[in-house]
């Protein structure tokens, strides 16, 4: 099996830190150069450092807010001007929880521009150098979500939704050029992610965050919650040599809780 990305540029989204910074361990891993991409220098230093490195590795970071659109397309367009990307991770953290009805626009506006809009615009910077080497992968980081709704979520179900579509959309038009588009959707997964989802929703039940996070447990067939690394293992996965016939496709890593087929 073919999994080295000895040669390759990654850019990960959300790199400093959860299923980000774990994605990012493991594509170094099979050789590729990581470039880290979030808002905290000093995070994104340190987990830059933390990167497995070969002796010919470069690794590198890009200080950008994925709601400041037109900054990050400057960012990311400097990054290509001097190394083609050829995998690109799109991975945000997700809206505040709450009822879809009572969401402001607001929120959903500024959750649109953070997810779809903000991966759109680095897909277009990098786009032009995965066509030029006729060879890239895009895993967009999303959620089960877009096959079975959270409760509590609505602004995340929503906008997961849209992503999702986007993709798949992609991955009709760019597949002949060498590049492949998946998703992503882990289930639950311990990082400061599935905090919020405990806050959230300690606050709307009144139930201690022990009593939701047993319960949340109790619809997952394998009885605890994933670690970052077993989701960035199938992300990194999706960008090797080996899964160039992997394409448009929602791979849901959630140890067997969603009952859908």
């Amino acid at each position: 099996m073919d999994l080295n990305l000895s040669g390759k540029h990654a850019l990960v989204c959300g790199g400093s830190e959860g299923i980000g910074r774990a994605a990012a361990i493991e594509l170094a891993s099979l050789g590729a150069d990581v470039t880290l991409l979030a808002r905290r220098e000093d995070a994104l230093r340190e987990a830059v450092a933390a990167l497995p490195t070969n002796g010919t590795q470069r690794h590198r970071y890009l200080i950008a807010d994925v709601s400041q659109t037109q900054a990050l397309a400057d960012a990311v367009a400097g990054l290509v001007a001097t190394k083609p990307v050829h995998i690109l991770v799109n991975n945000t953290g997700g809206p505040p929880g709450g009822a879809a009805h009572a969401a402001a626009i607001e929120a959903y506006l500024d959750a649109f521009n953070k997810h779809l809009v903000a991966n759109h615009t680095v897909l277009q910077a990098v786009l032009p150098g995965m066509r030029g080497a006729r060879w890239g992968r895009i895993v967009n980081v999303i959620s089960t979500s877009v096959y079975e709704p959270i409760p509590n979520l609505g602004v995340s179900n929503t906008i997961r939704g849209a992503v999702a579509s986007w993709a798949k959309t992609l991955s009709r038009e760019l597949g002949a050029d060498g590049i492949t588009v998946n998703n992503v959707l882990p289930g639950y997964t311990r990082t400061q992610r599935l905090d919020q989802i405990l806050g959230d929703r300690s606050t709307a039940t009144g139930k201690s965050q022990a009593e939701i996070a047993s319960a949340m447990l109790a619809s997952v067939p394998v009885g605890r919650f994933a670690d970052a690394a077993e989701i960035g293992g199938v992300i990194a996965f999706l960008c090797t040599p080996a899964a160039a016939y992997v394409n448009g496709q929602s791979i849901a890593v959630d140890g067997g809780r969603m009952q859908s087929i």
